[in-house]
């Protein structure tokens, strides 16, 4: 059963409104609540009144319980724009756009989830040890790489395509 509330000509602009309502969309009501009062933002307060709202109306009207309600749809629409002048200099003016918009919550029951029982966990077995193949490594061993003096400024130039601030002790360096 669905279950809606609508805030209608709220004195904000429906792109303001529709941050937060994008935040609640498919989340269970109560939880949207309490995400929705932790919001500092003056569309929050108003879709937590109308959210309050669904609710204590599936509450009273329909017989719902909170605790299962989700919240199925959320939308900000435009409402009508009260046009104002704004007077400017030289006998001009500009008009100033005053947004409405219009909040509605939709609201349905959700069937209640029972928890799957939880699964015996398997005892790991160490995995055998494999045999040592003749592949290459990824990564060779430093013993391969040509020997590195202790003093690298001692006109030792690096070899071709390494970068000297990614070199490391395996890199390899070239005598000149």
């Amino acid at each position: 059963m669905e279950v809606k509330a609508e805030l209608r000509y709220a004195k904000i602009s429906a792109f303001k409104v529709r941050e937060v309502t994008r935040e609640i969309q498919g989340l269970p009501a109560e939880q949207a609540l309490e995400i929705v009062r932790l919001i500092p933002k003056k569309a929050a307060r108003m879709i937590g009144k109308t959210l309050a709202s669904a609710i204590a109306n599936a509450e009273n009207n329909n017989d719902l319980r909170a605790v299962n309600l989700v919240i199925k749809e959320a939308v900000a629409g435009e409402g009508p724009t009260l046009k104002r002048m704004h007077t400017r200099a030289r006998g001009g003016g500009a008009r100033i756009n005053k947004r409405t918009a219009h909040i509605k919550i939709i609201l349905t029951e959700s069937e209640p989830v029972a928890e799957k029982p939880a699964k015996k966990a398997k005892a790991r077995q160490p995995k055998a040890a494999k045999p040592a193949s003749t592949k290459a490594t990824a990564a060779p061993a430093i013993a391969q790489h040509a020997p590195v003096d202790k003093n690298p400024d001692e006109g030792h130039t690096l070899a071709a395509g390494y970068n000297p601030e990614q070199v490391t002790a395996g890199d390899p360096i070239s005598n000149s």
